[in-house]
């Protein structure tokens, strides 16, 4: 059980599911309500797909490529370290994510879908939270069912996004965005380490 809680606030901390409201009212702002449940629905539909994508073909493609898996680790720890203190001192994720929405032309896919749901460490994430040579194929299942459990808390708060949005406002997104950063940091660094231990061999507790 603690494992599977450790996987969601994980999967929580990438995803980002109250930083995701900010944006969301920001793309479908001036929409009416039948718009904005279509843009829900497209943007979790896409995510879950991406995010599915990277589970079952990410490790393939590093094998295809001839990249060993910890050194795949350490570069996704440092990216996932890199994000994470972007969230925590840069931008928040609404923030930064608000000013690309005039550019958008296909709102659902982006800046929603990716990169604000299926960001780049939630791809990471997927792809270093179901490696074939730690963890079975039903551990692999459980995982992806965690991360769409997650995924379902995106398309709640999104179909709730004006009330949540009172309630918290945008200062609120952005402290939570932060503290989602700080916990992300310290699963980065983790990664880096066993990336590290894996890589040299070293055998860490």
């Amino acid at each position: 059980m603690n494992e599977l809680l450790a996987i969601f606030i994980f999967f929580f901390a990438v995803i980002d599911p109250i930083g995701t409201v900010p944006v969301f009212i920001a793309v479908t702002r001036g929409n009416d309500d039948k718009f904005k449940r279509k843009v829900v629905y497209k943007a979790v539909a896409v995510s879950a797909a991406v995010l599915l994508f990277f589970v079952v073909a990410g490790e393939l493609l590093l094998n295809a490529i001839n990249i060993p898996l910890s050194a795949f680790q350490i570069a996704g720890g440092i990216v996932l370290l890199l994000f994470a203190l972007s969230m925590i001192f840069g931008e928040s994720k609404p923030e930064s994510e608000i000013k690309s929405v005039r550019d958008s032309t296909e709102k659902a896919i982006f800046p929603l879908a990716i990169p604000s749901i299926a960001s780049p460490g939630a791809m990471l994430g997927a792809v270093l939270m179901t490696r074939n040579n730690e963890y079975t194929w039903f551990e692999q299942v459980i995982t992806s069912l965690v991360m769409m459990s997650v995924l379902f808390v995106v398309l709640i708060l999104l179909l709730l996004a004006s009330h949540v949005h009172k309630l918290i406002g945008d200062s609120g997104a952005s402290i939570i965005s932060r503290i989602m950063g700080l916990i992300l940091t310290s699963v980065a660094v983790t990664n880096i380490l066993a990336g590290i231990a894996h890589y040299f061999g070293l055998n860490v507790a």
